[in-house]
């Protein structure tokens, strides 16, 4: 038998019993669009989180105070003081090859008045180079000048909210601001950055690290964030900075993170809590198999006599086997076209009533989701059509 036959013989099987077949096809669609739409809210989640995550840039490298260790305590009885970052530390790594900038940062919550207002905020101890480092602009102004880290004029860079929260629409450059017991002088107002995982990043105030250190009752840094070139190795730039700073600190007692693996190990969480969604919306494939089980084994049950002649007539029974499967597959395929089409609408559909939720189908997902279908039909047609092409000829013709 050619395949345009066994085609025309499956199409016309399915065909002559529409609403039995139109059900088992709705199983099979309903089961793939809880897969499309699960798989596009997850991959539309997967990508909002890792595009908030890139918008700092993707070539830093940080370095904090400390030694993390990833199991096991600590010897009892040796000191467990930490050694603090310094300016020279940040120096010493502005000169390695690679590195384009460097940012001491010191961090922690104030309130800062000004214009007669009062409003508590993040405030950021940084240095000239933070504008290269956190991919920022400055709306107005300018950002903080390149003083002497040590000895840094007490000027002020706003975020676009906390500017707007204490003037207003007035204009902010030159005003003064106090934060704690500190005076400082507004230099620049940013660009609106927008927010991050809930966290309003214009909502902050940018001042020089040594008067951050002052205002925090800091002895050293709580981080450095190393920018080095686009295109260089990032595990070649750590390894670097390891070497330098173990060799000022006579040992490895600080702790560096790199964004390249921080981006990377989020996005196979990510990944992994994707394929859990999409895992659990496939649960209801299994209702779609179990109908096409039932629809193919009352098929046999039906068509007993019409295979029989088939197989009297010198049908092989591979052929048997090969049209029931052809049966499943057809409308497990065509199922899963259906569910495509129909979850890819929802998803849709929800991104308009709900524009905050990120969604996207990738295309791979579609493809998979044909694939998947059929699968699912053929697993599910073996054992009817097994029956099938398993059926005495003789006794075939007798059940007529």
């Amino acid at each position: 038998m050619i395949l345009r036959d066994g085609a025309f013989l499956a199409l016309r099987a399915i065909t002559a019993h529409r609403m039995r077949s139109g059900l088992t096809l709705l199983g099979i669609a309903v089961g793939i669009a809880a897969v499309i739409l699960l798989t596009s809210i997850g991959e539309g989640i997967h990508r909002y989180v890792l595009a908030e995550f890139s918008q700092f840039g993707t070539n830093i490298i940080g370095v904090a105070p400390g030694r993390v260790k990833t199991g096991g305590a600590a010897p009892s009885g040796l000191p467990t003081a930490v050694r603090p970052l310094t300016f020279d530390d940040a120096r010493a790594l502005r000169r390695l090859p690679g590195v384009v900038a460097i940012g001491p940062i010191v961090y922690g919550n104030a309130e800062i008045e000004g214009n007669g207002r009062t409003r508590r905020t993040t405030v950021y101890g940084v240095n000239e180079d933070a504008l290269q480092v956190f991919n920022m602009t400055v709306a107005s102004g300018q950002y903080l000048p390149p003083d002497e880290w040590e000895n840094a004029r007490a000027f002020v860079v706003l975020g676009n909210t906390l500017k707007r929260e204490l003037f207003g629409a007035d204009n902010a450059l030159g005003a003064r601001l106090r934060a704690g017991s500190l005076q400082f002088r507004v230099v620049g107002v940013l660009a609106p950055k927008g927010q991050f995982l809930g966290i309003d990043l214009d909502d902050t105030a940018f001042i020089p690290t040594s008067r951050a250190m002052e205002l925090f009752n800091k002895e050293g840094l709580a981080e450095i964030h190393v920018s080095y070139a686009e295109g260089a190795s990032s595990s070649a730039v750590a390894k670097t900075v390891r070497a330098t700073l173990t060799a000022r600190h006579g040992r490895e007692d600080f702790t560096i993170t790199t964004q390249e693996d921080m981006l990377r190990t989020l996005g196979n969480i990510l990944d992994i809590l994707t394929m859990a969604v999409g895992a659990l919306g496939s649960i209801s494939l299994l209702v779609g198999g179990v109908g096409i089980v039932t629809i193919m084994t009352i098929a046999v049950a039906e068509r007993t006599s019409e295979v029989g002649l088939m197989l009297a007539l010198g049908a092989r029974r591979g052929t048997i086997l090969g049209l029931f499967l052809a049966e499943a597959v057809v409308l497990a395929a065509f199922g899963g076209v259906f569910g495509i089409v129909l979850g890819v609408g929802l998803a849709q559909l929800i991104h308009l009533v709900v524009p905050a939720l990120p969604v996207h189908t990738p295309l791979l997902y579609a493809v998979l989701a044909i694939v998947l279908a059929s699968l699912i039909g053929l697993a599910a047609g073996v054992l009817p059509a097994r029956r099938a092409s398993r059926l005495d000829p003789v006794e075939s013709l007798r059940a007529e």
